[in-house]
């Protein structure tokens, strides 16, 4: 949709919201049996167009693009279970999956999951210890491992000792362990899927860790029937015609996010394979100009980008529509607060409303928007507002509760919860079956039916939800409740950061300061390493502080702020706050001080 289009439509035509009615009107149908490898690849793989019907598109670093059909992915999938079965894998036994984009990690799932076993995603950017830490909590009896990441996974095996196999994807020249193409090469392609409750295990998945040890989520298959409300909503209806059942989709998927994480497969891999569409696959580092070629090289139509990946691609290509010819119809973003400036960007520079998303490895894809880019005649979509994390998906009865399990008025914070039940009394599929081997930790998530989050938010008076931060993110400073995401969102308007973290510094009078570690865009950077010494940082940071004092409360201004050249990241492009925070309470306990502020 062209950026004219946006801004000339009639404010009337903004305004239709048809939320009410969507999510009234919505029911869940869960089948008794039920099996993600089956309705993701199965059943394509079972109709006359499977040999060109395109499942993966995969790219990479110095790759040349490569097609893969669903004809070819069920019959990879169908030889890799079989190698597992032989391998002594057993219905609910974990399979540890450590890949990276690439079409044998399609492979990977949809052969695990056939097989009745629990794919447990762990990330190619995990080190030793915490590759140690998720394959001996979860009992994997087998990973299936890239090339890239056999030594370290080598380096703890003999401390898993349950771990009996391990299958390397590419080559790796030493390497013990049998190669996956010679494994598959001995296996036959037909294999019978196991007929799979609905409500029976399927992915094991590890939080990111932003508040402590992570913990492992058990997902059942009837987990992504509870996502698709939210994906197709938040995908702008992913291409289908809303008005017609049974219409077809020319949809392209891509995202950043690695499919090792909640947002890479449940949001993106997973969803886009069940609705029959191709994904592409890309097997190389993020940044700005490789997703612009890649989007543009595939026509890539629909995306999850984070926001802190979008705002590099912001400030790198100001206008991508001078270098880039863009086929896209929606961008679903989430893991922090998109930021007006963000908004503004995509609706103007990319030609597409970003539609928010809200979810939880353990209860996702719960919350958001589904803007349709302001064309809701169709009697779906509401509208999107900036900065918001939008409404409860149609399926999901979302409420801000207080310390009580009560509704908090409009405005005042409160737990985002989601109940066990939608509005017509029916259990709600998205929901987990609970923590890996931590019964207390599950039943400490729940008020009665509701689930709480952690993550707390305001509701206004039309329904919306605005995000406050992590329960653990929100601090007093001198007596006033301080959110992160609103000043960082502030920061981030400001043409010289690139990104930024918001903490309480420890102080003897005031109880805690408000700092800010930014992160410069490339040109002030350039700048400032240009000009060593305290006199552009001091510049700098003033202007910064009259920016934020002038938007917003006065208490709300950085009093420090401290230049970092990255930001403490979880693997799913979330800012931890928590390392920066123990930081600060570390320096203060050792008397020490950096940063400048006034």
């Amino acid at each position: 949709m062209a950026r004219s289009q946006l801004k000339d439509r009639a404010p009337a035509a903004l305004e239709h919201d048809h939320y009410a009615a969507m999510h009234g009107a919505f029911g869940w149908h869960v089948p008794e049996r039920f099996n993600m490898a089956q309705a993701c690849c199965g059943r394509w793989a079972g109709r006359g167009d499977a040999t060109s019907r395109v499942a993966v598109v995969a790219d990479g670093t110095g790759l040349t693009p490569v097609t893969w059909s669903y004809a070819q992915l069920q019959q990879a999938a169908n030889r890799l279970s079989n190698a597992l079965a032989v391998l002594g894998v057993q219905r609910g036994d974990r399979v540890a999956i450590v890949l990276p984009q690439r079409f044998e990690t399609a492979v990977a799932y949809m052969a695990v999951l056939q097989l009745g076993a629990v794919a447990m995603p762990l990330s190619m950017l995990f080190g030793p210890e915490a590759l140690e830490f998720r394959l001996h909590d979860s009992e994997a009896v087998v990973a299936i491992c890239d090339a890239v990441a056999i030594d370290a996974l080598e380096s703890v095996r003999e401390n898993c000792p349950l771990l009996r196999s391990v299958i390397r994807v590419g080559d790796r020249a030493g390497d013990r362990n049998p190669g996956y193409e010679a494994v598959l090469a001995q296996e036959s392609d037909v294999f019978a899927a196991c007929d799979t409750h609905a409500d029976e295990a399927a992915v094991l998945i590890y939080t990111s860790g932003t508040t402590g040890q992570p913990k492992g989520a058990l997902i059942a298959h009837r987990g992504l029937i509870g996502n698709l409300s939210g994906f197709v909503c938040s995908q702008n209806w992913f291409g289908f015609d809303p008005l017609r059942a049974g219409s077809e989709s020319n949809a392209v998927f891509w995202s950043p996010a690695d499919w090792a994480w909640t947002g890479g497969l449940m949001d993106a891999l997973l969803p886009t394979l069940y609705f029959g569409r191709p994904i592409v696959a890309w097997n190389g580092r993020f940044s700005p100009q490789a997703a612009f070629e890649l989007m543009q090289r595939h026509a890539v139509t629909h995306s999850f980008i984070f926001p802190t990946a979008l705002k590099a691609m912001m400030k790198a290509y100001p206008e991508p529509g001078r270098q880039f010819t863009l086929r896209l119809q929606a961008i679903m973003s989430a893991g922090e607060a998109v930021g007006d400036a963000v908004f503004d960007y995509c609706r103007d520079q990319l030609g597409v409303v970003v539609n928010e998303m809200f979810g939880q490895t353990e209860i996702n894809y719960i919350v958001g928007n589904c803007a349709l880019n302001d064309r809701r005649g169709a009697g779906v979509g509401w509208p999107a507002r900036p900065g918001s994390m939008g409404k409860g998906y149609p399926g999901h009865r979302v409420m801000v509760i207080d310390e009580a399990g009560h509704e908090c008025p409009v405005g005042v914070p409160g737990d985002v919860a989601v109940n066990r039940y939608d509005v017509h009394g029916q259990p709600d599929p998205v929901f987990f079956l609970g923590y890996w081997k931590n019964p207390a930790a599950t039943a400490a998530r729940f008020t009665g039916d509701w689930c709480r989050t952690g993550d707390l938010a305001t509701r206004d008076a039309d329904g919306y939800l605005w995000y406050q931060g992590r329960a653990d993110d929100v601090f007093k400073a001198a007596g006033y409740r301080i959110g992160p995401g609103e000043i960082e969102n502030c920061l981030v308007k400001h043409p010289a950061v690139l990104n930024a973290a918001v903490v309480p510094k420890p102080d003897p009078e005031r109880g805690a300061l408000v700092k800010a570690y930014v992160v410069l865009a490339p040109e002030p950077a350039a700048q400032r390493q240009a000009q060593p010494g305290a006199d552009f940082d001091t510049r700098l940071i003033a202007q910064l502080q009259a920016h934020v004092r002038g938007k917003l409360a006065p208490y709300e201004y950085p009093k420090e702020i401290e230049f970092v050249t990255e930001l403490p990241m979880t693997t799913t492009g979330k800012v931890q706050r928590r390392v920066l925070r123990l930081q600060e309470e570390a320096r203060a306990k050792q008397g020490t001080a950096s940063g400048a502020g006034v």
